[in-house]
């Protein structure tokens, strides 16, 4: 896995990302699996904690994470609390100021940075997939649900499902998106899933049974499998006993949730 260092237009930042090339990259255009981290995270978390090498490389994917926000834009209160600002971007395009200039992670994640990984990297642009932890998971679910097509398979470990109703999504859609709360059902899975045109998504979410934010109703899994239900999308939920919401939860099921991505990917 490199790191590489790349000025972003969306985001008028220089932007940190990593990437993974499969032996097979050395041969062949290979498929690309886009992470998401989670609220403080860094483009480095994934590649060193969650165990990710061994499926990547015997599927033959290249495994792309990017940073969670803008960094060092100099905007006032950027830097004051960890679930937003710095680390905290929520995969939302901002419409407000001062965060509008840079915050645009929507943008960034479906468009820009596929674009340069496309023009730069043995991958082949037909076949994408994304899966992210938490917030993270959260961006993973909007970036499926708001492009039908775009991604071939879609999975996520505790994510925000509902963050119009949890205490994370209200502090962040407000600071981003404005006080217009029905602006910010467009970046809400529960919310985006009842519009979605067909239910040709598959959904693996994997939901540790110990994690404390879902006890405190941050993650709200329940309003999303009843949305999924109700429109007849796939959607496999796990609910993991003795598990929580850190990197060994994700370490432990990582190779199943590659294994769902290369079923798509591969096929």
């Amino acid at each position: 896995m490199t790191g590489n260092l790349r000025y972003s237009v969306e985001l008028n930042c220089k932007m940190k990302f990593a990437i993974y090339l499969p032996p097979k990259a050395e041969t062949d255009k290979c498929p690309a699996l886009y992470w998401l981290s989670g609220l403080t995270c860094t483009e480095q978390n994934f590649i060193s904690k969650s165990g990710y090498h061994q499926a990547a490389s015997e599927h033959g994917l290249v495994v792309i994470a990017p940073d969670t926000s803008p960094r060092g834009c100099n905007i006032q209160g950027e830097d004051e609390s960890w679930d937003f600002g710095t680390g905290a971007g929520f995969y939302v395009n901002a419409t407000e100021d001062p965060w509008k200039t840079n915050y645009r992670m929507y943008s960034y994640v479906t468009e820009e940075l596929p674009q340069l990984i496309n023009s730069h990297f043995p991958v082949d642009p037909q076949r994408m997939s994304i899966f992210g932890h938490s917030m993270g998971g959260h961006g993973a679910l909007i970036c499926a649900l708001k492009n039908p097509g775009k991604y071939k398979s879609v999975s996520a470990f505790a994510p925000i499902c509902n963050p119009v109703l949890c205490p994370w999504g209200k502090k962040a859609f407000s600071g981003y998106l404005g006080t217009d709360q029905s602006k910010w059902k467009a970046y809400d899975a529960t919310h985006l899933v009842k519009n979605y045109p067909d239910s040709k998504l598959d959904i693996l979410i994997d939901q540790g049974k110990d994690d404390q934010f879902l006890s405190d109703g941050q993650l709200l899994p329940d309003n999303f499998i009843a949305a999924c239900t109700e429109k007849k999308v796939p959607v496999v939920f796990r609910l993991q006993e003795g598990y929580d919401h850190s990197y060994y939860f994700i370490a432990t099921f990582i190779t199943d949730h590659i294994r769902h991505h290369a079923k798509y990917l591969n096929a």
